[in-house]
């Protein structure tokens, strides 16, 4: 088994140096600075741990408007043997439209042969794909400009996790929150809690990133929609993404397996409008200790 990971990981790192070679220019190709180096040490040293998953967007330039487009890739490690996740993402489509076109996308992937490389393969079809998705977006916006759009609508998101400890788990919940505009928190330890809220595509976006690949001890709880004829920043119940961290019980040693002191989340919660919350998440009843 190890060996045939070992196989995998050196195909992906071979791939990277292609697309290197394909988006030279400074910000066409981004990944983690330590991301290739642990790879590299893993395959000193397979009998070590295995490294974090590689993960890396692409900026692509679609049409003869260079419409800014970005490919979201991450690679399981047993990939090429096993398909990656793939998502393209645009400020230029409409939700339903970019929804549309990353459907079409993972049927293409999966219909290559399995064992292929095929991130380049990915960015050229999207590069070919994505143009009607354009035409069709701008023409859906000239015809809602030419109605008044009356309200808008604020998403918020209560996601609960067994546990959240990994610090490159906890980068990607930040940087994600972060680029879609979110507010809300993230409580580490054991249990995990994330609260996102803003704009309903930018949630699902955010929902959809996280929890792939496979994050198996994680939930959306509750989904809050509410309306305004106002700006939905006016319905934030949080005025940023904060990194949520309270007193811990337990082992904070070797196991890094604690748990948050929740009477201090139960008050941090009603601070913020949302004592309601806590039974949903917990399925009991908070109650503060008389002080």
């Amino acid at each position: 088994m190890a060996a045939t990971v070992k196989e995998c990981l050196e195909l992906q790192l071979l791939e990277v140096e292609m697309l290197l070679s394909m988006f030279p220019k400074r910000g066409e190709f981004s990944l983690d600075a330590d991301a290739v180096p642990s790879i590299q040490r893993y395959l000193r040293n397979a009998a070590g741990a295995l490294p974090p998953q590689l993960e890396y967007r692409i900026a692509l330039d679609v049409g003869e408007a260079k419409v800014k487009v970005e490919l979201q890739v991450l690679l399981p490690h047993m990939y090429p043997q096993v398909a990656p996740q793939l998502f393209a993402r645009s400020d230029a489509l409409h939700r339903q439209q970019q929804l549309e076109l990353n459907t079409r996308l993972t049927s293409h992937i999966s219909s290559l042969d399995p064992g292929d490389l095929c991130v380049c393969e990915a960015v050229q079809w999207v590069k070919d794909n994505t143009l009607p998705f354009l035409e069709n977006c701008q023409a859906s916006s000239e015809c809602a400009s030419k109605a008044v759009r009356a309200k808008e609508m604020l998403h918020r998101m209560w996601i609960y996790s067994h546990h959240i400890y990994r610090q490159e788990l906890r980068k990607k919940i930040f940087d994600c929150a972060k680029k879609l505009n979110l507010t809300g928190f993230c409580l580490t330890g054991k249990p995990g809690v994330i609260c996102v809220e803003g704009l309903q595509e930018n949630c699902e976006e955010f929902w959809h990133v996280i929890r792939y690949p496979n994050w198996k001890h994680i939930s959306c709880k509750h989904v809050e929609n509410i309306e305004t004829e106002g700006s939905i920043d006016n319905l934030r119940l949080f005025h940023s993404f904060e990194d949520l961290q309270f007193q811990a019980h337990g082992d904070y040693g070797l196991r890094n397996d604690y748990h948050m002191d929740l009477g201090q989340f139960l008050e941090f919660l009603k601070q913020h409008q949302s004592g309601h919350i806590f039974q949903i998440l917990f399925g009991v009843e908070g109650k503060l200790s008389d002080n």
